[in-house]
């Protein structure tokens, strides 16, 4: 089955809200064997809903239509469907019965306005809203199925687990299954990472391969079309060895993980905490781990020491290696890392010093680096030559911190 998603809202188009329904329902859909084929985006204006309607109609088996349910004069999306196809609107009783009795229990009057959230299309299947008021339907045209879905994520994703996927499933008789895995890296290129894998690719039946490339990563989706779960299963697992075989060791995680989010779960495996030491970086690190849910369990905190007098206060590097070697070298950043973990009692400590730019340091060219990671019984130090604005080496040089963590790209 093919489908096209039909996001309705003049704010999407505005870009005042991102259209993260839109991606939710492709990954969703993807699980149910439904190829999406197509996004599209239109305003709050019945006759071009009817348009994208008309025109998805012509080249999908699914049209999938969110947002637009509500109770405002804007919200035309089950019209725009009733007038293409000459439908009425006629009332669900079990929404409206929930419409009104939402208004009753605050003691506030329903208008029709309120009672259009339980309208749907006359020989519709109706969707329930537990997470709202606005019902949603799904109506067969001759070949083309309609989902009317609402707009909120909390309310649409509550009714496609409920409703929707049940729904799909009872449609799906061949029971496809379109099965991803997502492998992400760290530490090689594109390029080089589709010339290890070109024969993989080039080979490509079921299950196929795609490289997509990230900022400072790239990714390697592989997807299977089956029946059966334990087969596709056994068919990602064998493609993930044959991808592993050329780049493996540049691979640091699956779907939705991060380098962050990875460097967490691989300490917390070990029972061991962290503490960070920056200078060039001037806290992104810090802030980037503690994005993380649960990060508290691993990381305890860290020092930002821009300047050379901070180092030796609070990390207690010497004035001898700051004269010596300077702020950018491999010695202050061993000293930032050992000092931070001394410091914070941690099991680790992990230190960033360099030059982010724009101008040299230490007669330094911007992107040099220096990362510091201390173990309870050694001290590691990588030196890296990065490239980039300001910004783009500051982002890296956290990423590459999480990289030596990990020992991923080793073999640069």
């Amino acid at each position: 089955m093919n489908a096209e998603i039909i996001a309705v809202g003049t704010e999407l188009l505005l870009g005042q809200i991102a259209n993260t329904n839109g991606q939710y329902l492709s990954k969703q859909l993807m699980g149910h064997g439904v190829n999406i084929y197509k996004h599209t985006v239109v305003g709050d204006n019945l006759p071009r809903i009817r348009q994208a309607i008309r025109m998805a109609a012509n080249d999908n088996d699914i049209v999938i239509l969110t947002g637009g349910l509500g109770p405002t004069e804007d919200d035309v999306t089950r019209n725009a469907l009733a007038e293409e196809y000459g439908l009425n609107l006629v009332y669900d009783q079990q929404a409206l019965d929930k419409v009104e009795a939402f208004f009753q229990s605050r003691n506030q009057p329903v208008n029709d306005a309120n009672r259009r959230q339980a309208l749907h299309t006359e020989g519709a299947h109706v969707f329930q809203n537990s997470a709202g008021l606005a019902c949603g339907m799904a109506y067969k045209h001759t070949d083309t199925w309609f989902f009317l879905l609402p707009g909120p994520p909390h309310e649409l994703k509550t009714m496609v687990e409920e409703e929707v996927s049940p729904f799909l499933d009872a449609m799906n008789e061949s029971r496809d299954l379109l099965l991803s895995r997502v492998l992400k890296f760290y530490g090689i290129g594109e390029s080089a990472l589709e010339a290890r894998v070109h024969d993989l690719i080039t080979q490509q039946t079921n299950p196929t391969i795609a490289p997509l490339a990230g900022q400072d990563e790239v990714t390697l989706r592989l997807t299977v079309k089956t029946t059966d779960p334990t087969e596709a299963k056994k068919k990602l697992d064998e493609l993930e060895g044959a991808v592993c075989e050329r780049c493996g060791s540049f691979l640091y995680g699956y779907n939705e993980d991060t380098l962050f989010s990875r460097a967490l779960d691989h300490l917390r495996s070990k029972g061991w905490t962290l503490a960070v030491a920056e200078s060039l970086s001037g806290g992104l690190f810090g802030a980037s781990l503690t994005d993380v849910p649960g990060a508290s369990d691993v990381y305890a905190g860290g020092a930002v020491t821009y300047s050379n007098e901070a180092k030796e206060k609070q990390l207690h590097v010497t004035k001898a290696t700051l004269e010596q070697h300077g702020a950018v070298s491999e010695a202050c950043a061993e000293e930032m890392a050992a000092g931070v973990r001394s410091e914070y009692g941690t099991d680790i400590g992990v230190s960033l010093t360099g030059v982010a730019g724009p101008g040299t340091q230490e007669g330094h060219p911007p992107g040099t680096v220096y990362i510091g990671v201390a173990y309870p019984d050694k001290t590691h130090v990588y030196k890296r030559r990065l490239r980039g604005d300001r910004a783009s080496i500051r982002r890296r040089a956290v990423k590459e911190a999480c990289a030596a963590m990990l020992d991923v790209g080793s073999e640069r």
